[in-house]
């Protein structure tokens, strides 16, 4: 009954106007452990398509001054690595997509050099000296090497419904379309980080994988994610549960509708839906984000005609990155989007019974992916 598997959604989806203006990219991140200490890092890993109609032999960068001047928009694939924690990272590397293969296939597989994503297997590397990071701004990423084998089983997918079906896909109803196939997902393999190994687990990784695609992006950005979850109930870990909110303000046809998120809880095989999409459901949603000195927080409450979901994370600055994108259109509006994964909080859960709400569970949430950014005014 739940569980909505739809790995078509995965597929390529930059074809007629989206091919000359638009993005596709596939996400994903996971937990590892340094094979000496033991200690955790969390990672990630995303394949990122611009513009492929518009491709040269050399992949276009939309951020360089003589690219702007000429009216150049950017088209190349970015394969995006790097961790978080106190030395986060983001380290890009570009393809022309006349070198990558970006194949049409069900499955979708992209493969470009040693890197390759697909439903079920991620591999590649990046290496960026400090030299080479000072003098190509428009790469948009620091320095460093990683170098990743990794096997996914993707458990639980979140499927947001029609608001992303083949006829509004068509019509490109929105500008910013979600679909989490693995929202829970097991990673099995290893990374090579500044040289350190790391080891990834599937009963440990705490895995997720997305994507996104459309010509632009969202603003306020919102994203959060955990499938580390424990019971305040019964003091044991919900070995098969996760949820996962996102979004912000959606375009529908050019036209913003204000501050709404996409929510699920898959709570131990009972899926609580919170998609605005979904109009029958009556999904009510009040979010804020807060920064103090040293923490990011979320508030985010959703409610639908029959549940209650009250989410609040926590993540140290210290560990989060601000994570870059440059637009189909070539402006690079995002430069505050708060993006960790080691965010910490609790999500309450209700039932309604009448006008009463009746506590299902309070559980403790790490290990928990979080973004936040709105555009530069």
């Amino acid at each position: 009954m739940f569980n909505h598997h739809d790995i078509t959604r995965n597929a390529f989806m930059l074809h007629g106007p989206l091919a000359h203006h638009g993005y596709d990219w596939w996400w994903h991140n996971f937990t590892a452990r340094d094979e000496e200490t033991g200690e955790e890092k969390p990672f990630f890993i995303e394949f990122f398509v611009c513009n492929p109609a518009l491709a040269e032999k050399k992949p276009v960068f939309g951020q360089l001054k003589e690219n702007r001047e000429a009216g150049k928009l950017p088209s190349y694939l970015m394969v995006k690595a790097g961790c978080w924690g106190e030395d986060h990272c983001q380290l890009h590397r570009f393809f022309s997509l006349k070198e990558a293969k970006v194949y049409d296939d069900v499955p979708y597989r992209v493969v470009a050099g040693d890197c390759i994503a697909s439903e079920t297997l991620l591999a590649g590397s990046i290496s960026i000296t400090e030299d080479e990071a000072k003098a190509h701004p428009e790469w948009m990423c620091d320095a460093g090497s990683m170098k990743w084998d990794l096997r996914i089983d993707k458990q639980i997918a979140f499927n947001v419904g029609y608001g992303a079906s083949r006829p509004l896909r068509v019509a490109e109803a929105f500008a910013m379309y979600w679909h989490a196939e693995g929202m829970k997902s097991a990673y099995t393999g290893e990374v090579i980080y500044n040289g350190r190994k790391y080891i990834v687990s599937p009963e440990n990784s705490y895995g997720y994988a997305d994507k996104n695609w459309g010509r632009d992006f969202t603003s306020p950005w919102v994203w959060l994610s955990s499938n580390c979850l424990k019971s305040k109930k019964t003091g044991k870990k919900l070995l098969n549960s996760v949820f996962d909110i996102g979004g912000g303000r959606p375009k529908v046809y050019f036209v913003p509708i204000d501050r709404r998120l996409l929510g699920v809880f898959y709570y131990e095989g009972k899926e609580y839906d919170f998609n605005f999409s979904k109009l029958h459901l009556k999904v009510k949603t009040d979010f804020s984000f807060e920064e103090t000195d040293e923490l990011v927080i979320w508030h985010v409450r959703q409610e639908n005609t029959h549940a209650v979901m009250e989410t609040e994370v926590f993540c140290k600055k210290k560990d989060m990155l601000w994570v870059n994108y440059e637009a189909p259109d070539g402006s690079k509006k995002h430069n505050r989007l708060w993006n960790g994964g080691n965010g910490w909080g609790t999500v309450k859960l209700y039932d309604k019974k009448g006008a009463c709400l009746v506590l299902v569970d309070e559980v403790e949430a790490t290990h928990i992916g979080c973004e936040y950014g709105e555009y530069d005014e």
